[in-house]
């Protein structure tokens, strides 16, 4: 996980703007470099390095000896680079994952390489040879990347890209701040002057393809065998690792097969686990369970309401958003992050994100009309999971310079998983995720393994009275009737229907005027009438 930014083409002088890149800093604690191109007049790169894999040559942007006319920089991480490197000799210079991406593109092309790339990342390639830059994203945006395209009425002008939205929404700049399109590939042509334009957008990869199918007659084992393979690529690492847990079935689960992969591996040292909650919360008594049940050095966070209520500004700073319920999941992802960064020396953390989009985990999912119903809404939530619970996940980590691992978002898992039958990935016998479940009978304890969904936003506090209504209680007297009734008139964009949203778009609208553009939509139930996105209000809440 680091932090990249880059601006290519600026009528403004490079040098003053590339005190923007300090604004992601914290993504790359370990190191920082800011370059500029000789070839491209007006033109900046720089880079925030955290070391997790090669921390002696991985150092960014990236170049090599075979390719003096290539620069490179990326944030991510490609688990399948030794294994591209033996197919095709390629010959490494560094022990650096990203190295692959370099080599891919001068034999196949940008495109191919692209489609070739196991892994999570955001890349930006430099050919000052073809002039041109060729920007890249994971299929799920696991890795973010925001692009500032400002070009003139014949579309040429300056592009500038960065991490986070954070580095480009103060820059001078005519047009809105974009997160680039996760599975897509764009290119540009770098004129003489520097001056760029875009040349071609496409997708490279698009979700479910491509297609996995099952060599397996038990789909139960080939479900087990691709999730076990996932967690395991991703045990890459020259850092500590460990996992955070909620006591839910994705988390659970997830730290239940890590462990079996780093006993495996012959880890030498034991796995720290992470939960928090306030007093009373049904995650950390779940929790407690199964770091029992594992034998994990678990770590237990506690927070007050007042102290959740007060980092709503750094996480709302840290999200670039003003969704509701991504704000709500967020605070305690925020917080947990910051004890494990301040307290403890793991810095890779694997989490179970992904899992409720991709086997229908949300409770609204027992609504269905058709299992079609459920399939394009799963395929719809994992199109979109990069601007919510995706974004929450590498925002709260990266917030505290931790790298996240999600092996539900694993693109040999998920197209495996979305081959299967429809109806056999809907909720069944009164269990959301049932084919899932099925699948680690015997893995789990039978309380973990059937504990029916509880969202983060709501796990953290008690069952008497939910998070959620904590902070519309606290808000109640921040925001007026008043304020509320004219919030069209102040605010464009989404309407503002609670005092709650007010307050969290208010806060946005401090932080990064004119950017509301970053969320398209409130993220709420399906299928239901429900007015707020906790899954404690539906009717069919367990």
């Amino acid at each position: 996980m680091c932090g990249i930014w880059a601006i290519f083409g600026s009528s403004n002088d490079v040098k003053k703007l590339c005190i923007e890149c300090m604004k992601v800093h914290h993504r790359g604690p370990d190191g920082f470099r800011v370059e500029s191109i000789p070839a491209f007049p007006n033109s900046c790169l720089g880079f925030h390095r955290l070391e997790v894999v090669d921390r002696t040559l991985g150092m960014q942007p990236m170049r090599f000896c075979a390719f003096p006319h290539l620069w490179l920089l990326y944030n991510g991480e490609i688990y399948n680079f030794r294994d591209l490197g033996k197919q095709y000799n390629f010959d490494f210079e560094t022990h650096c994952d990203g190295e692959v991406i370099l080599h891919l593109y001068a034999r196949c092309g940008p495109e191919v390489m692209a489609k070739m790339l196991d892994g999570v990342f955001a890349f930006c390639v430099i050919d000052t040879e073809k002039r041109k830059v060729f920007l890249g994203r994971d299929l799920y945006g696991v890795r973010p990347m925001f692009t500032l395209l400002d070009v003139n009425g014949v579309g040429v002008g300056s592009l500038s890209l960065c991490s986070e939205a954070k580095g480009l929404t103060s820059l001078p700049r005519g047009n809105k701040v974009k997160p680039f399109p996760p599975g897509h590939l764009q290119i540009f042509n770098v004129a003489a002057d520097g001056f760029v334009s875009l040349s071609e957008e496409k997708p490279f990869l698009e979700v479910g393809n491509p297609l996995v199918e099952s060599k397996e007659d038990d789909v139960l084992a080939g479900i087990r065998q691709r999730m076990k393979e996932a967690v395991r690529k991703r045990l890459m690492a020259d850092r500590r690792i460990g996992c955070l847990l909620s006591g839910g079935l994705d988390s659970s689960l997830v730290a239940a097969v890590l462990i079996e992969c780093m006993k495996e591996a012959g880890c030498s040292y034991k796995v720290q686990t992470f939960s928090i909650g306030m007093e009373g919360s049904t995650d950390l008594k779940a929790a407690r369970v199964m770091a029992d049940y594992l034998g994990t050095e678990h770590h237990e966070v506690k927070f007050s309401p007042e102290e959740g209520f007060s980092a709503l500004k750094d996480v709302v700073y840290a999200l670039e958003s003003y969704d509701i319920t991504t704000i709500r999941a967020s605070v305690g992802m925020y917080l947990v992050s910051k004890y494990i960064s301040e307290n403890t020396d793991t810095t890779v953390i694997f989490s179970g994100e992904g899992s409720d989009e991709l086997c229908q985990g949300y409770i609204y999912f027992h609504k269905a009309p058709t299992p079609q119903d459920g399939d394009k809404e799963s395929r719809r939530l994992l199109s979109d999971i990069y601007l919510y619970d995706g974004l929450r996940a590498d925002r709260t980590t990266a917030a505290h310079g931790l790298e996240l691992r999600v092996p539900f978002l694993d693109k040999v898992f998920t197209a495996y998983y979305l081959s299967l039958p429809p109806e056999h990935r809907q909720p069944r016998e009164g269990s959301e995720k049932f084919l899932l479940r099925s699948a680690f009978k015997g893995m789990l304890p039978d309380e973990i393994l059937w504990r029916p969904k509880e969202a983060f936003s709501d796990g953290v506090s008690s069952q008497k009275e939910s998070w959620f209504s904590m902070i519309q209680k606290y808000v109640e007297n921040k925001v007026s009737d008043e304020e509320l009734k004219d919030a069209s008139q102040l605010y464009d964009g989404l309407e503002l229907k609670t005092k709650e949203a007010y307050y969290y778009r208010q806060m946005f609208e401090d932080l990064f005027p004119g950017s509301s553009n970053l969320i398209p939509y409130y993220w709420m139930p399906k299928w239901s009438n429900a007015t707020d996105p906790s899954a404690r209000i539906l009717p069919h809440y367990k």
